[in-house]
C-alpha cells in the first residue's frame, strides 16, 4: 500500500508516537513530523482536529486517521 502525505503530530516521551513512527520507518513510509510542544504547531493541530486529546494525531492525505491504534485498524481495512 502506498501511503501519501503522511503527517504525524507527536510529542517527546510518547510511546505511541514512537510506535507509529517506527511503523512508518520499518515500512519505508515517508512521513512529516510535527512537534506539538511548539505552541504554533499545537495551535495548527487544534484547528485541524479540535477534539485531539491524545498523541499522536496521524493524518494521511489530509484525512484524520487518529492515534496509533486507529492507524493499525485503518491499515487492516
Amino acid at each position: 500500500m502506498m501511503l501519501k502525505n503522511v503527517e504525524i503530530y507527536s510529542k517527546s516521551n510518547c510511546v505511541f508516537c514512537d510506535k507509529a513512527k517506527n511503523y512508518f520507518t520499518q515500512n519505508n513510509i515517508t512521513y512529516e513530523e510535527f512537534n506539538v510542544e511548539i505552541p504554533e504547531v499545537f495551535d495548527a493541530l487544534m484547528k485541524r482536529n479540535p477534539n485531539a486529546r491524545t498523541m499522536p494525531q496521524i493524518f494521511i492525505d489530509n484525512t484524520l486517521i487518529g492515534g496509533y491504534t486507529d492507524l493499525i485498524e485503518w491499515l487492516e481495512k
